[in-house]
């Protein structure tokens, strides 16, 4: 009987085991009511092996921050899965809007500052939230947030994210949703959405997205579908592009479906065989990459400027070349000046002088709503294509697709793709969908990135311009001190406009003044932008009124024309006490001390004492005579002075500092000259 009794609890317990174990991988296998299933090659949701990776490497992490390497900047946004999708407002380019799939529901974030900081501000989710997030504007500003793949679910924002509706189903479907919107904000059509999901149902709403039709189901048997929005001649939108993706998984076909009456009704324009195999077809039947899937869908943007190539419809896509299952994927351009009628010849855009080495894929297309510049990103495997060391590459152009900028490199660090691994013919998830937004002057890229062996979510702008600020700690005295730090842009990746820079300090002192000033990198005159590249300033930092002795911080801002990019440097300032003055001992006559250390690299004390007040300069020149540096261009009262100097900008070699000194009086003056030994 006991033993009866204890093989009963035994069964009874091991059957709580089993419901909880099944209860665990049910509810583990989906996401608020979605059943995943990884063994569909047609459906390109995540797989439960993606969800379980991304909850093992704390997938809400908010390990917000920005990751500088060689002076350029990558932004973690702070959350950890795939299929990043980002929007810029339209009418604040330093607000931007962050969805990516997560362990709970979704996760978005705001940015209002350019993406240096994010800040959660998930919506109210529906119950069978997962996958796919989209975001686009209206034209009169209202955010909308599109994610589902049971049915697409639309939120709206009136305030920038701060605030969200509750959902509203805009399209019912099971894979790889899309939304747009009328941009424009004029015409007949003005902040129309319209939305569309696998297999092929496309919805609109007229009012801004409160309200749903569908409208138009095409058939559409392969995952991916994309909806471009443009003008209808001189009329502002209307005319909506829905282009579908079928076929077989090596021969896709991409159907383009035109509507002038705002996705009323639309008529098919074309079918294309564009694309074949991306990368190689394993046994799964998925396209992979080193064993992770690649996507050959179709992405499609419309110029809705008023400049020369207004109306232009634009197809970016992935396929391999030369043609073959296991040859590498390169990155092309098509257009069409016809709405999708015809298509141009195709034009690479990866310009890696080896393309057949290496992969490309992933693209993802943005054009600019002012002046109809196109971006375009990828993932870019051409800096170790033997392990499949991967980076994010991007271009621009300006002409129609005629021609691209060159290439450049965005990630600051590159990444072995895919990390973790992938088992051998899985259908493994280890990256995906990406996402481009910007304006006439910079976009700002998201992407799934594994340097850490997590699908970490960076950011960065492009074109961008490095930043860095020498030297990184400084003291200063507490009383009529200055001391100077270099602002400088080493390099730019395609940035030809002003740079523009700002400085703060933290704590605000509680007694007396720290006030800060641009300078040219030579002269007193002030400057705080910068227009050619590579170049300079400097950042004098004065104290006066007695700052009480502690750290202080400087943040220097670097940002671009209309405040993107944008970049923070963080100075640590120490002030001790007197500031400037060595002794409270009046000189007897005027001196100038020999610098300290001499020989120096990059940095050194010059001291000089002055027996009355008056006017001093202290300046650094050449060994030809050419004025290199002011350190002192002030009026002065008697005392001992130490004023540092930093040559971080400067070349090895012999310097002359040279002071000059006019008693208040009138009655003394001074001059005196002395040698010193840069040696880096």
């Amino acid at each position: 009987m006991k033993t009866t009794n204890y093989r009963f609890n035994a069964f009874f317990n091991f059957g709580i085991f089993l419901l909880f174990i099944s209860s665990f991988i049910f509810f583990q296998g989906q996401y608020f009511g979605h059943v995943f299933n990884d063994d569909d090659p047609m459906i390109e949701q995540p797989t439960l092996e993606s969800f379980m990776n991304s909850r093992n490497n704390n997938n809400n992490n908010n390990s917000i921050g920005t990751v500088t390497i060689n002076d350029f900047d990558n932004f973690d946004i702070g959350i950890d899965n795939w299929e990043q999708n980002a929007t810029i407002n339209p009418a604040n380019p330093m607000w931007m809007f962050f969805g990516v799939n997560g362990g709970s529901g979704q996760n978005a974030r705001t940015t209002t500052n350019g993406g240096v900081n994010w800040n959660l501000i998930n919506p109210a989710y529906h119950s069978s939230i997962c996958c796919d997030p989209w975001s686009t504007y209206t034209g009169n500003g209202v955010l909308i947030y599109g994610s589902g793949v049971t049915g697409q679910y639309i939120y709206r924002s009136t305030d920038n994210g701060t605030t969200w509706s509750l959902p509203v189903l805009s399209v019912s479907g099971n894979d790889r949703n899309h939304v747009s919107a009328e941009y424009t904000g004029t015409g007949p059509y003005a902040n129309y959405v319209y939305a569309g999901i696998t297999p092929g149902n496309f919805g609109r709403s007229t009012d801004a997205g409160l309200t749903w039709t569908t409208t138009f189901s095409p058939s559409n048997t392969q995952p991916g579908c994309y909806i471009a929005v443009g003008p209808n001649d001189t009329v502002n939108g209307g005319c909506v592009i829905f282009v579908t993706n079928t076929g077989t998984t090596a021969a896709r076909t991409y159907n383009f479906y035109r509507s002038t009456n705002g996705g009323s009704n639309f008529t098919l324009m074309s079918s294309q065989n564009f694309v074949g195999y991306v990368g190689s077809l394993n046994t799964a039947g998925r396209f992979v990459i080193n064993g992770a899937r690649t996507a050959p869908h179709p992405k499609i943007a419309m110029d809705n400027s008023n400049g020369p190539y207004r109306g232009r419809l634009y197809l970016v896509y992935a396929t391999n070349e030369l043609p073959g299952n296991g040859n590498r994927p390169d990155v092309f351009l098509r257009y069409s000046t016809d709405q999708g009628a015809t298509w141009s010849a195709q034009n690479r855009i990866n310009d890696n002088a080896n393309p057949t080495l290496s992969d490309q894929w992933f693209p993802e297309i943005y054009c600019e709503r002012e002046t109809g510049k196109l971006y375009i990103h990828w993932y870019d495997d051409r800096n170790s294509p033997a392990t499949f060391g991967t980076d994010i590459y991007a271009t621009y152009t300006t002409d129609g697709g005629s021609t691209f900028a060159p290439n450049q490199r965005i990630t600051n660090k590159t990444f072995i793709y895919p990390n973790p691994p992938c088992a051998a013919n899985t259908n493994c998830y280890r990256g995906d969908y990406t996402s481009i937004a910007g304006n006439d002057l910079t976009a700002f890229s998201v992407w799934g990135d594994h340097r850490n062996g997590n699908a970490q979510n960076m950011g960065a702008f492009f074109p961008d311009f490095a930043m860095r600020v020498t030297p990184g700690n400084d003291t200063i005295h507490g009383n009529n001190d200055s001391s100077f730090l270099y602002v400088t842009i080493p390099a730019v990746k395609l940035w030809d406009k002003t740079s523009k820079f700002s400085a703060s300090v933290a704590p605000a002192p509680t007694a007396g003044i720290i006030s800060m000033t641009f300078l040219n990198k030579v002269t007193d005159t002030v400057l705080d932008s910068l227009t050619s590249f590579p170049d300079s300033l400097r950042l004098r930092i004065k104290t006066t009124g007695g700052v009480p002795m502690g750290n202080y911080i400087i943040t220097v801002k670097g940002n671009g024309n209309i405040g993107i990019p944008v970049h923070l440097r963080g100075i640590n300032v120490f002030v001790s006490n007197p500031v400037g003055i060595v002794s409270n001992e009046i000189p007897a006559e005027f001196k100038l001390l020999q610098n300290y250390p001499n020989p120096f690299n990059p940095t050194t004390n010059l001291e000089f004492g002055i027996p009355e007040s008056g006017f001093v300069t202290l300046k650094v020149y050449d060994v030809i005579g050419n004025e290199v540096a002011t350190l002192v261009n002030e009026k002065k009262n008697a005392g001992n002075y130490t004023v540092k100097w930093n040559a971080g900008d400067y070349p090895s070699g012999v310097y002359f500092y040279i002071l000059k000194a006019d008693s208040q009086t009138g009655t003394l003056n001074y001059s005196a000259t002395k040698k010193m030994l840069l040696i880096k």
